[in-house]
């Protein structure tokens, strides 16, 4: 029972991923981009999780773990980048 309930998460978090990629190409404006990127990384790190659940494994632990690292560093910078124009800042006062 518990195998055809993961096996139904997995079919919906489908969905909710190709829903993501859909607002990530689509998307009216930058923001709805970076929102639907996120929630993308997210439900890609819970499909993994659920795969290492139906496989009892824990072999793609450190791939969840460079995807959080990736998809966190990635909305941080795409959200400075929104806000300012430019992920790093050059100042002339840096010596």
């Amino acid at each position: 029972m518990f195998e055809t309930v993961l096996h139904v998460v997995l079919v919906i978090m489908s969905l909710s991923l190709a829903a993501c990629f859909y607002r990530t190409i689509v998307g009216p404006t930058m923001s709805d981009r970076i929102v639907a990127l996120d929630t993308f990384g997210i439900n890609l790190i819970g499909f993994i999780g659920i795969i290492m659940i139906l496989q009892e494994t824990i072999a793609y632990a450190e791939v969840i773990l460079v995807l959080g690292i990736l998809a966190f560093v990635g909305s941080i910078a795409l959200a400075k980048f929104l806000e300012r124009g430019t992920i790093f800042d050059r100042s002339r006062d840096h010596r």
